[in-house]
């Protein structure tokens, strides 16, 4: 990162006249021309490439809380504001607010010096409730306001709406941010947008053709509070989570792109076609941007939508991989990882107005981590890799990656307001940044009570960079706007051109050979909708050696071609895999009497290495999975045994798993000459089959002597128990606790949190401190704490919680490794002797505290001595003392014994049994543990009593001693019988 630029700074008294004066707040329509020197300036320095600079373009007053931007065909920036942002959390009289609801902006430099000067209002709508997305099309304002996706036509040009038309609605997200964001044009003059999880959506489009989708998500706001997943479309399809849309601008045609997002907050096409996006994690630190494949799920929740990934999240599994299912078959590559933040705005530069090696820069804002990230995706196998993250734009000199969205320490400086909200290319080619301007950003929170908010422009250094002056009704001026890098500007040139059909081809041939990639592969589109002569060029380009541009004619010629099988079985032998996905998935929809041959080729070129393409043929082959399979086993697998398959046929077997795979793929799974990770692909494969005899083999595999698979396969059972296998075999028929699996899978997992250093202490702490008060958990942290593999910063967290443990046998473990509040107490023998007690109250105590371990009057429990009796062998300051320090007199045959297992399991008793095999440990609660040798790490003789003491049980002097007296005069009485 270079120089930082400096912004001016006016003085805290004038914003706070303006910010004062702005709240009572004005909704008169019409133009504000606004002189420098009233801007109220809170700018701070901003860090990028030493041959950039950064000024201040707008800022409030002349709009507030911004969330989205778009340019129109003058350069002019429409901003989307969310002054009343979610007033049910956030008190509107508290805040900047708008009763006569939010308020669509337009902003403009009018004298070409580089700030803008003028700011008026398009729209104040009550229907606008925090708006997150807008695009300016033409004369068409397209708004995102869940639950409707609102266009406002302005016919005669005068920047006030004429109509108002509701395109679409139904989906999910009312006041949320988890809802309707952007639209974006397409080369293919398609609209693609998104929305957020919080669904349900059902969404009828102007054809009738009805979308619905859900998942288990609820809450985030008072109107999301019921969902479900599991729904289906009218394509027969189950779409979840968040979603990448498509639909033709008359409002027919909605196409699902890909799902299963948590809340991405844009999806942008560029000029090839390609879908990019971002997307916001579950507070954890799994942000990630990534190409979007189509047909794509990205993997938030399970398939169906109806469970969480915590709830999915294997033993062994880092967060990032469980929390986008990366080891599940179905879901595609979760891309890059940039860790905790919350991402915005995301844009694909397509100009080299900024310098040649800025074109194709993928630029993802993150308002929580303070950054606009840089990537230059590089073409790998048949999808994109981002290639290496750079901190493009910030605020900060060093990238906030231990980002915790809540720490109010962190939020308070100032230089962490910065909170980019979107990101955009004018049509002059400078990047607008809109800043939010917050010291939070998430949980629906606000803390900056004026609304401020701004945009940067960021341009070359000594280089004016201009808004050109289109007119549409010129050929010149269609052109213009088409090979503009403002993404909704060139669709207007678009459509131009594309009204005249053949007699514009000629025109358009020579941008085939123009120097920017993006402006040829626009024009590939366009000329396939450029009536036949284009089409014919188009059909040509199929041979052009960028294997880009192959994949752009084709997908091109497959939104307007009839049949487009005979492309197909030409294509599907090109020699690149991205080509021959793109074909795969043209396949998805069409009979699959008729593809069957093109897939076998496509299948035959699969180099048993490129998740992309093994995903994509899997969704192409959903339902006909077993169909195909005893094919494949000739074909890939070449008639071998399971054991022998090559990796393509291993890896086909894994993504398509039909039944009739159950006994090749457990012959896997158990097979020692395979590498572990192959034996554990085989497993997860067996364990996707909804099949009986997929269930049976997983227990068979429980049983046997491989420790990573049989681990694995308990795991599997349990877990399944609760969902797909739940009527498929009789649970209490067989010899396994499902519960007590899934509970220790669900601690390991925990554990796994707890030394992972890369996550936050606050999430940590918390899953600490969840492990410390499980009886489960607890044993974990023994196990821990024995090998000593507790990091020193959690235990204070630890000690907060574990003597809280149900279990007294972890308690009383617990006092050895960690400090114990309120250890350190010293009782008085001689004063609790002295004190008058009471025996019935002590009987209670003991029956309460004594009695699961020891038995009196013929009551209790035999685990410890029998304390029948008792007064016979001491007298009263004995008794004291052997209840008080327990540990100081073990009586022989009671030592403790703490034994920890391969799995990570603790198990703390008395040892009844130990024999060549196996061993037997009788617990604090009387059970008896039968533990195979072979399944011990360790085994210790612990030099303190099972018996807790005194300040464990949380016992006073006066309770201690009622609970004597009551032993001495029972014990008496005892004697006397």
């Amino acid at each position: 990162m270079g120089n930082h630029v400096f912004q001016n700074l006016l003085s805290l008294l004038l914003f706070l006249v303006l910010s004062t004066a702005g709240c009572r707040e004005s909704s008169k329509r019409g133009s504000s021309k606004q002189d420098s020197t009233q801007h109220i300036s809170r700018s701070l320095d901003l860090y990028l490439p030493d041959d950039l600079e950064a000024t201040l373009w707008a800022e409030s007053p002349m709009f507030y809380n911004p969330t989205n931007m778009d340019v129109d065909i003058r350069g002019r920036i429409w901003i989307t504001e969310a002054v009343n942002y979610r007033n049910y959390k956030n008190d509107s009289a508290r805040f900047y607010h708008h009763r006569k609801g939010d308020r669509i902006m337009i902003l403009e430099d009018t004298n070409a010096d580089g700030k803008a000067d003028l700011s008026k209002v398009f729209v104040q709508d009550k229907d606008l409730v925090s708006p997150l997305g807008i695009a300016v099309i033409g004369n068409k304002i397209i708004v995102s306001c869940s639950p409707s996706l609102i266009v406002y036509t302005d016919e005669n040009g005068d920047d006030v709406p004429d109509k108002k038309e509701i395109l679409l609605t139904g989906f999910g997200g009312r006041d949320h941010d988890h809802s309707l964001h952007a639209v974006y044009a397409g080369p293919d003059g398609n609209w693609y947008f998104n929305t957020g999880n919080a669904g349900p959506h059902i969404v009828k489009d102007k054809a009738g053709w009805t979308l619905r989708a859900g998942s288990i998500y609820t809450g985030g706001s008072p109107y999301n509070q019921k969902n479900q997943g599991n729904q289906k479309s009218d394509d027969g399809k189950i779409w979840v989570g968040g979603l990448a849309l498509r639909i033709h601008p008359d409002g027919t045609g909605l196409q699902v792109m890909a799902h299963n997002f948590r809340n991405s907050y844009e999806v942008i096409p560029d000029s090839y076609g390609n879908l990019w996006q971002n997307d916001n994690d579950d507070q954890v630190v799994t942000c990630r941007t990534a190409w979007l494949m189509e047909g794509g799920n990205a993997g938030y929740f399970s398939t169906d939508g109806t469970r969480y990934w915590q709830a999915d999240q294997r033993p062994g599994q880092d967060i990032f991989t469980a929390h986008w299912h990366q080891e599940d078959p179905g879901v595609m590559p979760a891309g890059d990882c940039s860790g905790a933040g919350a991402p915005t705005g995301i844009v694909i530069n397509e100009s080299d107005a900024l310098g040649a090696e800025y074109l194709g820069l993928l630029l993802s804002a993150d308002a929580g981590r303070n950054i606009i990230f840089g990537y230059h995706p590089i073409l790998k196998q048949s999808g994109y890799d981002l290639g290496e993250r750079k901190n493009f734009i910030s605020s900060l000199s060093d990238d906030n990656t231990g980002y915790v969205w809540n720490d109010t320490a962190q939020n308070s400086q100032k230089e962490k307001w910065f909170r980019p909200s979107d990101v955009t290319i004018g049509t002059d080619g400078a990047i607008y940044i809109a800043d939010w301007y917050d010291p939070v950003v998430g949980g629906h929170q606000l803390r900056d009570t004026s609304g401020y908010g701004r945009i940067y422009r960021i341009i070359p250094k000594n280089k004016k960079l201009t808004a050109p002056e289109i007119d549409l009704d010129t050929r010149n001026g269609q052109l213009l706007a088409f090979k503009n890098p403002a993404i909704n500007v060139r669709n207007q040139g678009f459509e131009k051109l594309k009204q005249q059909g053949d007699a514009v081809v000629e025109t358009l041939q020579p941008l085939l050979h123009d120097p920017n990639p993006f402006i040829k592969a626009r024009t590939i589109w366009l000329l396939s909708q450029s009536g036949e002569k284009g089409k014919a060029i188009v059909e040509k380009i199929l041979n052009d050696p960028d294997e880009k541009n192959r994949a752009t004619a084709y997908r091109a010629l497959r939104q307007i071609t009839r049949d487009i099988l005979p492309h197909a079985q030409k294509m599907a032998k090109d020699q690149s895999a991205f080509v021959r996905r793109e074909v795969a998935i043209s396949l998805r929809d069409l009979p699959y009497e008729r593809t069957k041959p093109i897939l076998i080729d496509l299948l035959r070129k699969y180099d048993g290495e490129d998740r992309w393409y093994l995903e994509t043929l899997g969704s192409v082959l959903k339902g006909r999975e077993s169909e195909i399979y005893p094919e494949l086993v000739q074909l890939l697998g070449q008639g071998k045994p399971a054991t022998q398959w090559n990796k393509q046929m291993a890896h086909v077997a894994w993504r398509l798993h039909p039944p009739a795979a159950v006994d090749a793929l457990a012959s896997r799974a158990a097979d020692t000459l395979l590498s572990s990770e192959e034996r554990q692909a085989a497993l997860t494969a067996l364990a996707f089959i909804n099949d009986k005899t997929a269930a049976r083999s997983m227990l068979r595999l429980s049983e046997i002597k491989l420790a990573d698979i049989s681990g694995q396969a308990a795991y599997w059972l349990s877990f399944r128990q609760s969902n797909d296998w739940n009527q498929l075999l009789d649970w209490n028929a067989i010899h396994f606790d499902p519960a007590y699996e899934r509970r220790l899978a669900q601690m390991k997992v925990k554990k796994q949190i707890v030394l992972d250093d890369n996550q936050s202490t606050n999430e940590r702490k918390w899953q600490v401190q969840r492990m410390a008060i499980d009886s489960v958990g607890g044993q974990l942290l023994i196990g821990m704490a024995t090998e000593k593999k507790i990091p020193s910063i959690l235990l204070p967290f630890i000690e907060e919680k574990i003597f809280q443990n149900p279990d007294a046998s972890i308690r009383v473990q617990a006092s050895k490794y960690f400090q114990r509040p309120g250890a350190g107490k010293i009782y008085s023998i001689q004063d609790i002797s002295a004190m008058t007690a009471d025996a019935k109250r002590g009987e209670l105590i003991f029956f309460r505290n004594c009695a699961t371990c020891h038995k009196s009057n013929s009551r209790g429990s035999a685990v410890g001595p029998d304390l029948n009796g008792i007064a016979k062998k001491f007298d009263k300051n004995s008794l004291l003392d052997a209840v008080i320090n327990p540990s100081a007199a073990i009586v022989f045959g009671y030592e403790a014994w703490l034994v920890n297992t391969n799995d990570g399991r603790s198990i703390y008793g008395f040892l009844i049994s130990d024999n060549k095999k196996s061993i037997v440990i009788k617990d604090i609660a009387g059970q008896n543990h039968v533990i195979e040798k072979k399944k011990i790490s360790s085994k210790q003789k612990q030099d303190k009593s099972i018996m807790p003491d005194p300040v464990t049980n949380g016992l006073t002097e006066q309770q201690l001693a009622d609970v004597v007296n009551y032993l001495m005069m029972r014990g008496a009485e005892t004697g006397k019988h």
